[in-house]
């Protein structure tokens, strides 16, 4: 696994794999269930993924969207796709909605909406909170 990976938190955070992308929890959530799509490749720019990773990330936005569809019922998703700190190519995977959205009296408010995501206004989780919170969501991926 790339750098990039290890820094959000995996394997503690790993909630599905694929050949090519693994889906991990973002350990700061700006909404409740966001995401980071992250390529298990050491590349650092997107063109220069193999084909088989471009052809699978269709099957991996198409799980993602059925899972937090039935997670946190968002009414938009946005994948950020920074790569400005951490080099190797992966998306932030934000669902958005108006309000807010709870799990287990963990609340969080999507404080950008309905305008471009707050990441600044995210949650940081504790080691707890990311357990219950992959708990939760792989299950949905399965």
């Amino acid at each position: 696994m790339n750098a990039t990976i290890g820094k959000f938190g995996y394997p503690a955070t790993l909630i599905a794999e694929f050949a090519h992308w693994l889906v991990l929890l973002r350990p700061a959530q700006p909404t409740l269930g966001s995401l980071v799509l992250a390529a298990k490749s050491d590349a650092t720019a997107f063109g220069d993924l193999p084909a088989e990773a471009h052809a699978e990330l269709a099957l991996a936005t198409k799980a993602i969207e059925s899972a937090l569809t039935e997670a946190v019922g968002y009414e938009k998703i946005n994948y950020l796709m920074l790569m400005m700190v951490d080099p190797h190519v992966h998306f932030h995977v934000l669902p958005r909605h108006g309000g807010s959205r709870e799990h287990e009296g963990l609340r969080i408010t999507d404080a950008g909406w309905p305008g471009q995501p707050d990441l600044g206004s995210a949650v940081k989780l504790d080691p707890d909170q990311i357990a219950a919170l992959t708990g939760w969501l792989r299950p949905y991926f399965a």
